[in-house]
């Protein structure tokens, strides 16, 4: 399993709003992706900083969703909400419970 982590920081007092259309908005698109497994967002209401991790199947499911313009798409939803550009990872699963 593969996981991409994109951090970012809000304006302050935009944590919420983004919250909202990463939960009513993004996961669903997510879901309509091939290998999509899992999202989550962690937000730190005090600083507006967010993490969002969303896992796939493969590496390729991963890699396919960048190429496709999917993350673009999705990002476009909240970049006006952000303090300053968003930081995109590329991870290993390598324990999950």
């Amino acid at each position: 399993m593969f996981a991409r982590v994109i951090t970012v920081h809000a304006q302050p007092g935009k944590i919420d709003e983004a919250a909202t259309v990463y939960r009513d908005s993004i996961i669903p698109a997510a879901k309509n992706q091939k290998g999509f497994k899992d999202a989550m967002l962690l937000t730190d209401p005090v600083t507006g900083k967010g993490i969002s991790v969303t896992l796939w199947e493969t590496e390729a499911d991963q890699k396919a969703s960048e190429a496709s313009g999917y993350v673009s798409q999705q990002l476009a939803k909240i970049v006006p909400l952000l303090a300053g550009p968003p930081v995109r990872e590329s991870f290993v699963v390598s324990a999950k419970g």
